[in-house]
């Protein structure tokens, strides 16, 4: 008897860095999908959750993140065009300005009343979320 297959989806995180001024950072991509995006990517197997975060927020923008909480995780099936994916999103602190590396063609600060409309994946969800968790301390309910 065959061994049964199983399809998993696939661990990614994704960090909301703040700067001061009320900024956050965005990437554009370099590759499809493309569009502007948080800072992030896939966990590499036995890479802790927090860990992949800084990793991928430091290999994208040059910055050393200090992660400030866990916020939400995100898993619709449709989320990522790609594949089905499962992001585990973090709130964190950075000062500097960032610079675009890896597969991000740029890294920008963007105000949090002037965010970019091309986003990609669900990431238009997740700030509007974390927009409103800024304003009343209350967390999307599940």
């Amino acid at each position: 008897m065959a061994e049964k297959q199983f399809k998993n989806p696939t661990p990614t995180v994704d960090c909301i860095i703040e700067l001061s001024g009320e900024r956050i950072v965005l990437i554009r991509r370099k590759n499809p999908p493309l569009g502007w995006a948080l800072p992030g990517g896939f966990v590499d197997e036995g890479e802790p959750l927090h860990a992949a975060a800084v990793r991928e927020a430091r290999e994208e923008t040059g910055l050393t993140v200090e992660l400030v909480e866990q916020f939400f995780t995100y898993s619709d099936p449709k989320r990522d065009p790609r594949k089905h994916t499962v992001s585990t999103v973090y709130i964190g602190r950075a000062q500097g300005e960032p610079q675009g590396s890896d597969d991000a063609a740029e890294a920008r600060t963007f105000p949090l009343n002037a965010l970019p409309p091309d986003l990609c994946f669900d990431h238009g969800t997740i700030l509007s979320d974390y927009l409103a968790y800024k304003r009343t301390g209350q967390r999307r309910k599940i």
